[in-house]
């Protein structure tokens, strides 16, 4: 195994509309799962105009995953079938475990200037699809920053660097999420644990990645990196923000059907015959 990963793919995220006719970049989905896994989605909903994204994403179902919802700026209510309501602000995150079930509604407010969040989708192992639902907000404040020197500033969501570890933790999956920023032609090295996937998403600015820096990739790409036991990256003379995720592959069939994600064919018709005759949701409302 190499000692640095080296980027194996690059791919510009690609329009798309979800929800209720929000407007939305896909950065990564089904056809690159299995480039990804333990990862399954990446979605980055930014726009100034309201009407992107006020429509939202009514009431829908979820099972057999697990969604992070990240906002950068901007206000997203939600509620969801076990009793969970409230807002995820500017800089919060919402890590929602569906497991065996789950309703939920997130709905973007109108917000004055640039909103911009993130939802990522981890995959469940087989053994954990039909766990009890779970659900963590965790505040701007609680999300710790590690800056190990000038231009360097990394807010620690889950997982740990330089001794600073990310509030999320008992996770099913081992996961490491940053959100990274870099100054201007400032690198950084980061060694991440043998043989799990490593992605980076640049949604500001540019830099490099890999030991050999040979290409630079701008706003709005996917950076899936191979084998390796240490991320390197630099940027560009305009700094770089990024989205880093690493966790440890499941290697495990996927069956896919929209916001249900199993193993099997079987498993997602009984999903879908549950939700028509009102037996999805295990864990109730307390």
């Amino acid at each position: 195994m190499s000692e640095f990963k080296e980027p194996e793919r690059i791919q510009q995220s690609r329009p798309t509309i979800e929800g209720a006719g929000v407007r939305l970049k896909r950065v990564f989905g089904p056809r690159e799962a299995p480039l990804v896994d333990p990862f399954l989605l990446l979605d980055d909903f930014h726009s100034s105009d309201p009407k992107d994204y006020v429509a939202g994403f009514p009431w829908h179902p979820h099972r057999g995953i697990e969604t992070v919802t990240y906002m950068i700026s901007g206000v997203v209510e939600h509620g969801d079938s076990i009793g969970n309501k409230g807002a995820i602000n500017s800089g919060d995150v919402q890590w929602m475990t569906a497991g065996n079930g789950i309703l939920h509604q997130e709905m973007p407010q109108r917000y004055e200037g640039m909103m911009q969040g993130f939802q990522l989708w981890v995959n469940l192992p087989s053994s954990k699809k039909m766990m009890s639902p779970r659900y963590r907000d965790v505040s701007k404040s609680q999300i710790p920053t590690h800056a190990p020197s000038r231009g360097i500033d990394i807010k620690v969501i889950a997982g740990e660097i330089g001794g600073t570890k990310g509030p999320v933790q008992d996770l099913v999956v081992r996961t490491e999420y940053f959100d990274v920023g870099l100054g201007p032609g400032v690198a950084l090295e980061h060694s991440v644990e043998p043989g799990h996937r490593t992605v980076a998403y640049v949604y500001e600015g540019a830099a490099s990645f890999g030991k050999e820096r040979k290409n630079i990739v701008g706003s709005e790409n996917l950076v899936v990196l191979g084998q390796g036991r240490k991320i390197a990256v630099k940027a560009d003379r305009r700094g770089a923000r990024f989205l880093l995720a690493s966790g440890a592959p499941l290697r495990e069939r996927i069956a896919w059907g929209g916001p249900i994600v199993m193993n099997t064919q079987d498993e997602l018709d009984l999903a879908f015959r549950e939700l028509s005759e009102g037996t999805f949701i295990k864990t109730r409302q307390s």
